[in-house]
């Protein structure tokens, strides 16, 4: 775990560190992108947060092949070989996007080559734990397509709803911290080292995140851009895939007992089918509806429109921060009670806790324009946006004199014509994933 955590630090470490000279080099290269109708941000923000988060990905794969217990899955397999390689490919296309603007089917090639690299160096499925079945050995067409087909719709996935400032790397990370514990427990307590590297994907995806999540926080000084969104779901798949197709159940031994006991314990083999799914669930609903929404438009499935989950959080009133806060909330009830069932299917209690916090999600999808109000006493112990409405209120009821009102007068109608100059649109921030398959236009010259 050390070793993990270590790995994890310098993943971070290395990412956040670069991601300030990442940002200036973006407005060098002009890789920012002009204001839209559904953004949100006053001034042109830049992109290519993917190169930081690269460089990071690379420090981690570094830095683990050099320790002492870790550096067993390099010599044992050669999964993060090809999970470089497809990272490495994956990224260049991306960087190239958030550039120079790549047709949208282009992009869905590129993607397909990169999850092909990886299946010709051995990342790839090579059986599935079917229930009431047992396991399936694939061929390697199957294994290939069945490969393929997870990494598309994870990237895409991850990719659709990066839209909000800190969305899809806070979503991911909280999504790579419960697919670490389960690939963990799977690694120390049933002793198989064929989930070691999912493990060790997992970890460095957290760093990855984490390293990059202080600068893309509301308001964001950089966006992650297709090189960074498709990056992370490309990690995130790798790990999906490396433990879903290459722990066997049958070392396990789950198999003893009576028949009820050893479906209870051969939970834990079928949850890789269905923890992929529960970590993109909400990115793979919004891809999901995105698409048949567009299409029974008559649009393009790849056409960019404000009809995304986020952006619909924002029409009913949430703020910024606060629709972020609830994607995070709903991921980690999904990820994490999947986890836990993982743990233990026969408890009830798992059940009614996640039916409990799902209560809650919805009671906050409810609340779109409710404020919390410190008491008086505890005002100078809370931010002041908790606060600003009773002074507000108070300066209100203060008689203003006549050359006070004229002066104020005076300045809205300045500031009306320079609104009038300057136009800003309302909209959804981000320039990642959510707006990135569509065509964009260049910055005004």
């Amino acid at each position: 775990m050390r070793e993990y955590l270590l790995t994890l630090c310098v993943t971070a470490a290395v990412t956040y560190l670069l991601t300030g000279p990442v940002r200036k080099f973006a407005i060098v290269a002009g890789a920012m992108p002009e204001i839209r109708a559904r953004d949100v941000h006053r001034e042109p923000t830049p992109r290519l947060g993917g190169i930081a988060m690269f460089f990071g990905l690379c420090a981690g794969l570094l830095v683990a092949d050099h320790l002492t217990n870790l550096n067993e899955v390099f010599e044992k397999s050669n999964e993060p070989r090809a999970l470089l390689s497809g990272a490495a490919l994956i990224w260049l296309i991306g960087v190239l996007d958030d550039k120079f603007e790549i047709d949208a089917l282009i992009k869905l090639g590129g993607q397909m080559i990169a999850a092909g690299v990886m299946v010709m160096q051995g990342l790839t499925i090579l059986w599935l734990p079917i229930p009431k079945v047992g396991t399936v050995a694939l061929t390697q067409w199957q294994g290939t397509l069945l490969t393929v087909a997870l990494v598309v719709i994870t990237i895409n996935a991850v990719n659709f709803v990066d839209g909000l400032d800190g969305l899809a790397s806070g979503m991911v990370c909280i999504a790579a911290t419960a697919f670490f514990m389960y690939a963990y427990r799977i690694w120390y307590s049933y002793g198989i080292e064929a989930a070691a590297p999912a493990t060790l994907f997992a970890a460095i995806l957290m760093g990855m995140c984490l390293g990059f999540l202080p600068h893309n926080m509301h308001p964001a000084r950089i966006f992650m851009g297709d090189s960074g969104s498709m990056l992370i779901g490309l990690v995130l798949a790798a790990g999906a895939i490396s433990v879903t197709g290459q722990v066997d159940p049958d070392v396990m031994k789950l198999f003893s007992g009576s028949e009820r006991n050893a479906v209870h314990q051969m939970v834990p083999v079928y949850i890789p089918l269905l923890m992929p799914l529960t970590i993109i669930a909400i990115p793979a609903a919004d891809l999901i509806l995105a698409i048949v929404r567009r299409t029974w438009r008559g649009q393009s499935p790849f056409a960019a429109d404000r009809g995304h989950l986020h952006h619909r959080l924002l029409e009913i009133g949430h703020s910024h921060s606060r629709a972020v806060l609830i994607m995070y909330f709903w991921s980690a009830v999904i990820a994490f009670g999947a986890l836990s069932y993982s743990v233990n299917s026969a408890s009830m209690w798992i059940v009614l806790g996640i039916v409990f916090l799902s209560a809650i999600g919805l009671a906050l999808l409810l609340l779109p324009r409710f404020t919390p109000r410190a008491p008086r006493w505890a005002e100078h112990f809370v931010p002041p946006r908790y606060r600003r409405r009773r002074r507000a209120a108070a300066a209100a009821t203060e008689p203003v004199p006549a050359t006070h009102r004229a002066a104020a007068v005076g300045v809205e109608i300045g500031s009306e014509a320079e609104e009038e100059r300057t136009p800003v649109v309302a909209g959804v921030s981000g320039v990642n994933g959510a707006t990135a398959v569509g065509p964009r236009s260049r910055l005004p010259r």
